[in-house]
């Protein structure tokens, strides 16, 4: 999920390399940086991807949520809504999704905020879907509330989506502690559930122009998930080549190795030849921009045949308004002739009818 300000191609080669050449002539267990105790070995990482399936989804939100905060509060907490569009995800044979929290949703209704986490998990595992929780973001609107949240602006993409912690973090340096508790709190509840998949700590560390201002809470919650020690694997993903001191963080602290790439195939392909010199799996968390030149038809197939996870922008568009692209907006709120993310409408049809018969093909589904 990409800030309009941060639009360059992400991750390519040369950084990836570069990253790479700092380690080398290290084999991929001896990767420099500052290593928490508690990172996974490299054959522990194989061995992880070896017992797990190809991992193929969506990054999901529900059709009827703007943001982090309306999928979890009580009030605006859809199991329903939930159920049908994982249903329409295990009909083209996708078996992970990518799903976001917000501590401020947890903070005000902990035990309710666990409650419902535990009833997305049930939803999801009885449509054969494991999950991969985000705890922390950086991108889109600094600012949060409880409480109803905003409409969407018409042709906006991702209007009403929050950063956590957001701005909070710098003039509330208290609040530093009371993310550790609800870091600490989530994990240790599901630290043994093999309903996820995998924790994804930080999503886009360093966007908004954060930079290293991020580095603080990024050493921190790894720190936290080593110290609960969950069964499932911990990673965030790199994204921008320019962060150089944050990606070097956090493919060192990495089990798994994450990325997200909206670029071609050429660019893609370049990117996982760098990033399997670390000799994990792994697994792109966020891709297909289809004006980008990053589609299924150019992009599944290839992550396919490379063995990795393939977790796509956006399940069913919807109030998050990513059937837009970033940097493209449409005020009058009409379609777009070509979507940006997302797969289906609310009502299940699909965008592309050829684009559902490719992935399932390459999910076995047909």
């Amino acid at each position: 999920m990409k800030n309009l300000l941060r639009l360059s191609s992400l991750i390519p080669t040369l950084l990836l390399i570069g990253v790479v050449a700092c380690n080398s002539p290290k084999t991929p267990d001896q990767e420099s940086g500052t290593v928490i105790a508690g990172k996974w070995t490299v054959e522990q990482a194989r061995e992880w991807g070896n017992q797990h399936p190809w991992y193929r989804g969506a990054n999901f939100n529900p059709s009827t949520a703007i943001n982090q905060l309306e999928t979890w509060q009580e009030a605006s907490f859809v199991p329903v809504t939930i159920d049908r569009e994982l249903g329409w995800a295990e009909d083209i044979g996708f078996n992970c999704m990518r799903v976001y929290l917000h501590h401020l949703a947890w903070q005000v209704d902990r035990e309710g905020f666990k409650s419902r986490m535990d009833e997305y998990l049930t939803i999801a595992d009885l449509h054969g879907i494991k999950t991969m929780f985000v705890f922390f973001d950086d991108c889109w609107n600094a600012a949060y509330e409880t409480g109803p949240q905003p409409d969407p602006k018409p042709g906006i993409h991702n209007s009403g989506w929050v950063r956590d912690p957001g701005d909070r973090i710098f003039r509330e340096p208290q609040l530093m502690d009371t993310l550790e508790i609800y870091v600490k709190d989530v994990m240790s509840t599901f630290a043994d559930d093999n309903r996820i998949m995998m924790w994804d700590l930080y999503n886009e560390p360093g966007n908004n122009g954060l930079g290293n201002r991020s580095m603080p809470l990024l050493k921190n919650v790894f720190r936290w998930a080593r110290e609960i020690n969950p069964s499932q694997p911990v990673s965030v993903g790199v994204w921008n080549n320019s962060l150089k001191g944050l990606n070097e963080f956090q493919l060192d602290n990495s089990d798994i190795i994450t990325y997200h790439n909206y670029a071609d195939r050429a660019d893609h392909q370049g990117a996982i030849d760098s990033l399997k010199l670390f000799g994990r799996p792994l697994i792109c968390t966020e891709y297909m921009a289809r004006t980008r030149s990053s589609r299924f038809e150019n992009i599944m197939p290839m992550l396919k045949e490379e063995k990795v996870g393939a977790i796509n922008w956006g399940l069913v568009a919807g109030k998050s308004n990513t059937m837009y692209a970033w940097d493209t907006p449409m005020p009058d709120g009409s379609e777009p002739e070509v979507w940006f993310h997302d797969i289906f409408r609310p009502d299940g049809s699909a965008f592309d009818p050829e684009e559902i018969e490719l992935i399932k093909e390459l999910t076995g589904k047909q």
